[in-house]
């Protein structure tokens, strides 16, 4: 008989995460709670992250493993380094943009999304306090790729990408990892392992692993604000 396994559910008024080493397989760790600006950051603090479908309950999630990137690990292939001396690389410019292309990019290509406007309205919160960045790539005055995340501590802490110009997204995620690098930064957290990411450098590491580089990362006071 398969044994049923209780996910905790958070409450409005209670901002604390179950330990993420006790989340499932899949990396489910909790439900329920809100998308408020102090729980966002306790969550990413705390290497857990907010992904559930628009008409679901906010679910909770902290995988194993874990995929992150060094910034003087990132791969430029020979095309990557021609291509993108055409772009622009901007920051902060076009948050809430850069958020719904990420959005509206998927849909289009018939993929799921867990980009909501509640979501969009929580990030952008984020980015008003100054701690959700955006890292966005023009072409002849174009915004035709870019990324969004949160900068805490000395890790960025990556959500979504897009591109609709061959590697612009690509173009974004180096001009992440020189912008991490002159802040004294540590590294780049992708989330979830993707052959892509790995092409560019991303490596797979424990849950533990991680959260023990996270912790030191946050307590970096080498690293300069965003």
């Amino acid at each position: 008989m398969a044994t049923k396994i209780l996910i905790p559910q958070l409450h409005p008024k209670d901002f604390t995460f179950p330990n993420p080493l006790d989340a499932s397989d899949e990396g489910l760790l909790a439900w329920g709670g809100d998308l408020s600006c102090e729980r966002l950051v306790r969550a990413y603090q705390h290497g857990i992250f907010p992904w559930f479908n628009e008409h679901d309950p906010i679910l909770w999630w902290s995988p194993n493993p874990r995929l992150i990137l060094f910034p003087d690990a990132i791969k430029i292939s020979k095309s990557l380094h021609k291509s993108r001396k055409h772009f622009e690389i901007r920051y902060d410019t076009h948050f809430e943009k850069v958020m719904r292309l990420c959005l509206e990019t998927r849909l289009q290509k018939g993929q799921k999304s867990w980009i909501s406007e509640k979501l969009i309205e929580a990030f952008c919160a984020l980015h008003v306090k100054g701690l959700a960045h955006s890292v966005e790539t023009f072409f002849e005055g174009e915004l035709v790729g870019g990324l969004y995340g949160l900068y805490l501590g000395g890790v960025f802490c990556g959500e979504s990408m897009f591109s609709t110009k061959r590697d612009a997204s690509k173009a974004a995620l180096v001009g992440l990892c020189e912008k991490i690098s002159a802040l004294g930064g540590d590294f780049i957290d992708c989330q979830l392992p993707t052959e892509h990411l790995k092409s560019l450098g991303a490596c797979e590491v424990s849950r533990e692993v991680f959260l023990n580089k996270l912790r030191e990362s946050l307590e970096n006071t080498a690293s300069q604000a965003w």
